[in-house]
């Protein structure tokens, strides 16, 4: 299992150089990845970020998780995608998915057919950037449409796939899946046999999956995790998530974080990679900058393992 970084922490109090020294922090450190998510309306656009960082950072895989597809015309995204592809050498993982209608419903987006929305999307956007080609007329996304210039490696693409019939959609389209507040027990009796199966129904290779869930190395483990749900609540009015914690038999987002002393946190992430998470993109968290510091240094640690 690989480890990167989730820097959706740094949302909201870092700008695009923080970013980058950031981003540059942990590709020094031997991570394989950094993540980026974007909301729907919050002002910031993550793949003009990554095209950015992608200047100076050189090995690192650069992805997004996710971009909300609803607000993007899959062409317009695929346009956007296969640039930032180029500016950083081909280093990109396109993670998207619908978000969730209490925040599309901020833009005045409704729809009654998600799964519709989400396979038509896909349709439309993946020979887009495989082909450089679409032609197609679906019931409520259509595209006609060539890339102008030759599309030499196309970025992968991941969906964030909770519910069964996204998960085989994303199975039969795209490289994995890209989770997040999903925990060890709903990836192995879930996400994973239910990608899987239709990945391998579509002649596909085994899907990748991708979990962000929130770590902190300490040894007092009932505060961080208190302050984690605190600061966390939305996450769990969610419907999307709270299926999934059901499924997982917890309540709170802090349930499912990954917290205590190095050696519990360490058997904590092993259990990901039992549940066949492939790559762990890890939020880091901390009340204090021991905590902060003692959680990176493990998390580098399994990183160089």
């Amino acid at each position: 299992m690989r480890i990167g970084i989730n820097a959706t922490t740094q949302l909201g109090r870092a700008d695009i150089a923080g970013f980058t020294r950031h981003a540059l922090e942990a590709e020094a450190d031997g991570f394989s990845s950094y993540w980026l998510a974007e909301h729907p309306v919050g002002g910031f656009d993550a793949l003009t970020a990554i095209t950015v960082i992608g200047q100076l950072v050189e090995r690192m895989e650069l992805g997004t998780a996710i971009i909300p597809t609803y607000p993007r015309h899959p062409v317009t995204l695929a346009g956007q995608a296969l640039t930032t592809q180029s500016a950083i050498r081909g280093r990109l993982s396109l993670g998207i998915g619908m978000s969730h209608q209490v925040m599309m419903a901020d833009l005045g987006i409704h729809d009654d057919k998600p799964i519709r929305h989400l396979r038509e999307y896909l349709e439309a956007l993946m020979p887009m950037l495989e082909s450089g080609h679409v032609d197609v007329r679906g019931e409520s996304i259509s595209a006609t449409a060539d890339v102008i210039y030759p599309v030499s490696a196309p970025p992968e693409v991941t969906v964030a796939a909770l519910g069964p019939q996204a998960l085989r959609v994303a199975g039969r389209f795209v490289a994995g899946t890209n989770l997040a507040w999903v925990g060890p027990r709903t990836i192995r009796d879930h996400i994973v046999p239910t990608i899987s199966q239709a990945a391998a129904d579509a002649g596909r290779p085994a899907p990748r999956v991708i979990a962000t869930l929130p770590i902190c190395v300490t040894d007092d483990p009932g505060p961080a995790r208190e302050r984690l749900t605190a600061n966390t609540t939305m996450y769990a009015s969610l419907p999307s998530y709270q299926a999934m914690f059901e499924r997982e038999g917890v309540s709170e987002t802090g349930e499912l974080a990954m917290i205590g002393s190095e050696s519990e946190v360490e058997e904590l992430v092993a259990g990901l990679a039992v549940a066949g998470v492939t790559d762990y993109a890890a939020s880091e968290f901390g009340l204090t900058p021991d905590d902060r510091s003692r959680t990176r240094a493990l998390l580098v640690r399994l990183a160089v393992a």
